[in-house]
């Protein structure tokens, strides 16, 4: 099962060339899809990795200083694959993007090695559309760690942090930090901590989780359901308690005044 790891395709990230960084790209698809037979399949069949050749070589426009012929290679590469990703977006090495169609990747997103996005994904900004001019150059896009995964329809907004080996759940909605090695799902997002936290670094697809994807406010009504029946318990126990109580009570009320009696009567 893949997991992240310390890989020497990762390494020198701000001087690789481009056809390195393909080439560990095209590596990191033929080891997460068990579909994929061939290099030469991907390179042939598979939009996902169309799309990072697309983005790797209208990066290097971009960086280049040329960032129209940047922008106009990433409207060709949108057009051809139905992925968005803009040129001045930082990718690390080993990026695979499955079942691809309508994964969006803003401007700012900074997204880590090894990290796994299915389709429908968004990284997008929440800054308002007004006094645009002063938003440029400002973070506005998510910033995703090493070993992340995004499972289909996930949308991640803002200028937050998803951590190292951390699990985005299908179709959740994450507007704020997620630590690293745990999972979200959600709307909006809440946090699961992994129950064996030795695994969190495995890849799994879809951000699924080796004990499913439990809904977590389902989880808080459980647990609330669970204190609610053993209050109940106690309450009981007091019940049966306060009852002994009071019958031991009466009876000694009832002793007394036969013992009240008997001296009434010799007297």
């Amino acid at each position: 099962m893949w997991a992240h790891r310390p890989n020497e395709r990762c390494e020198d990230k701000e001087h690789a060339m481009v056809f390195k960084r393909l080439k560990a790209d095209l590596d990191a698809f033929l080891e997460r899809d068990p579909a994929a037979r061939s290099r030469f399949e991907v390179v042939i069949l598979y939009q996902g990795f169309h799309a990072v050749v697309f983005y790797r070589l209208a990066n290097w426009f971009w960086l280049a200083g040329m960032q129209f012929i940047g922008r106009l290679i990433s409207q060709f590469g949108r057009l051809f694959t139905g992925i968005e990703i803009h040129p001045g977006a930082t990718i690390g090495c080993c990026f695979v993007i499955d079942h691809g169609a309508g994964v969006v990747i803003g401007e700012t997103a900074d997204i880590g090695d090894n990290v796994t996005l299915y389709h429908d994904v968004t990284l997008g900004g929440v800054a308002p559309s007004v006094d645009s001019a002063a938003q440029v150059g400002t973070k506005r896009h998510p910033t995703l760690g090493d070993g992340v995964i995004v499972g289909s329809g996930a949308q991640i907004l803002g200028p937050i942090t998803v951590g190292d080996n951390a699990r985005v759940g299908a179709n959740a909605v994450v507007t704020s930090d997620v630590p690293a090695n745990v999972t979200a799902v959600g709307i909006p997002a809440k946090i699961i901590m992994p129950k064996d936290k030795s695994k969190a670094g495995e890849f799994r697809a879809y951000a699924t989780t080796p004990e499913g994807v439990p809904d977590p406010v389902q989880q808080v009504l459980d647990q609330l359901r669970n204190e609610i029946g053993d209050l109940k318990g106690r309450i009981g126990e007091l019940e049966t308690e306060r009852d002994a109580l009071k019958t031991e009570a009466e009876n000694n009320n009832d002793d007394a005044d036969r013992d009240d009696n008997k001296k009434s009567s010799v007297a």
